[in-house]
């Protein structure tokens, strides 16, 4: 292996357009030995050799350009525990994004987080690393199917989960995370309620509440492929397992599963109660993550992958932050009654 100084190299690609490939050299090798240290029992050493390079670049960037990366739950291990300087989950991300305080914001995670961000922090450069980033859920509704549903429940609250549009929001009375979801709910008077667009948890936070939920037709492509024979099946095979699962995922599947809550409760579950192995039933890179911080519980990995949060690389992000590329523009009017609904949610208690 050459360990000569720090090397990069330049190709060329479509149109001569170049692609910066950052080498793996004794300085890389150094610099990123302790951040190794930690994904190590997840990140083989050859596997380590093709990201340090690009984890040593990006770090480097961030200081010198004042950025900072905020990334979701279900990025990759060596993007959550590597190179992010704020994770969590929806309603983490959106706090942060609220309060930061560099001028660059690069969003690990789907495109309605990076405008969140953007809503939020109107001022600051919100970059995301690939543009195609999606989301099932956000793309189930439009701004004029919520114009709609205001017609057809008329004095009705609103409340839109944030895995949705700036449009969407700013049709909206609140928004909320499936962090906050019950609280939300509960800080209504109306005795009804319109969850939209993720049909799952409403129907997961309508068996928390005396309100009646109304809902809507969307749903998380990674969550619902969860099936309760396929909870069965993991008890069988691992009886002393406890298994937890998102609320994105269908009741008849929470129902059977031995807790459920948000990505961060999930987290927070095995923290607190340190069970001796889990099956968290989410999508596929939240085990590796939260496995972590908690060497001593055993993951078995349901592997159901989000092919828009495996969008986001470190290529990509390197990508991003040197070209200060795949800016995110959120009009100013739709912006402004979007951040109504999230300040809502933000002032909400939980």
């Amino acid at each position: 292996m050459n360990y000569a100084s720090l090397k990069t190299t330049d190709i060329d690609i479509n149109n001569n357009e170049k692609e910066f490939i950052p080498e793996y050299t004794k300085e890389v090798a150094r610099e990123t030995e302790d951040l190794y240290k930690k994904v190590s029992k997840i990140i083989t050493r050859a596997e380590w050799t093709e990201f340090a390079p690009y984890i040593y670049e990006i770090n480097r960037l961030k200081k010198e350009k004042g950025a900072v990366i905020l990334a979701h739950n279900y990025m990759t291990a060596e993007i959550f525990n590597c190179v992010a300087d704020f994770s969590g989950d929806s309603l983490q991300l959106a706090q942060e994004a609220a309060k930061i305080d560099s001028d660059i914001i690069i969003q690990a995670g789907v495109h309605f987080m990076a405008e969140t961000s953007k809503i939020l922090s109107p001022e600051k450069t919100v970059l995301i690393p690939d543009m195609e980033a999606g989301c099932s859920l956000a793309s189930s509704i439009t701004a004029e199917d919520v114009r709609l549903l205001r017609k057809q429940y008329p004095n009705v609250p609103i409340v839109t989960y944030v895995n949705t549009s700036a449009e969407v929001k700013a049709e909206s009375d609140i928004c909320c995370t499936s962090s906050n979801a019950l609280a939300v709910i509960e800080s209504f008077d109306s005795d009804e309620i319109l969850m939209i667009p993720d049909q799952y948890l409403a129907k997961n936070i309508a068996k928390q509440t005396n309100k009646k939920i109304h809902t809507y037709a969307g749903s998380c492509e990674v969550h619902e492929q969860f099936t309760p024979e396929s909870i069965k099946a993991f008890r069988k095979a691992w009886p002393d397992a406890v298994i937890i699962a998102h609320p994105e995922c269908p009741p008849e599947v929470v129902e059977v599963c031995d807790f459920s809550g948000s990505t961060k409760a999930m987290s927070d579950y095995v923290a607190n109660n340190k069970p001796a192995r889990v099956v968290m039933i989410t999508e596929c890179s939240m085990s590796d993550n939260v496995s972590v911080q908690n060497p001593d519980t055993e993951f078995v990995r349901p592997c159901n992958m989000c092919p828009h949060m495996k969008r986001i690389t470190l290529p990509k992000i390197l990508d991003c932050l040197r070209n200060m590329k795949n800016e995110v523009i959120v009009d100013p009017a739709v912006a402004k009654q979007a951040k109504v609904a999230i300040d809502r949610m933000l002032a909400v208690k939980v």
